[in-house]
């Protein structure tokens, strides 16, 4: 845990529909809760860190590298490493991203 943990289970607004808040992390690997409302979404970006991505519940359009699927209630996934990608809400639901190493910009 960081030594300052104000950050560790809250929800912070993250804009057009989403929150997020950070549920672990070490130096090595971060564990982060998206909320999504329906229509809710989570821009295109990238970064270079690994992540995996478990879709608690909901259903997205989600997008990586310019190719568009659509995941729901069980799915789970990698995003390599500065991989461009970004979701849509179509169901309200819940992301869990893990990425290595932690996203300090989530501190």
């Amino acid at each position: 845990m960081t030594e300052d943990n104000s950050k560790i289970d809250v929800w912070v607004d993250s804009g057009e529909g989403v929150e997020r808040r950070v549920r672990a992390e070490t130096q090595d690997l971060m564990v982060v809760e998206f909320r999504f409302s329906t229509g809710g979404v989570g821009a295109l970006h990238s970064h270079p860190h690994t992540q995996s991505t478990y879709v608690e519940s909901g259903v997205f359009d989600f997008t990586m590298n310019g190719e568009t699927r659509r995941i729901s209630a069980g799915d789970c996934f990698v995003i390599p490493s500065n991989a461009e990608h970004g979701c849509v809400c179509v169901e309200a639901g819940l992301l869990v991203d893990c990425f290595t190493p932690r996203r300090d910009d989530f501190l």
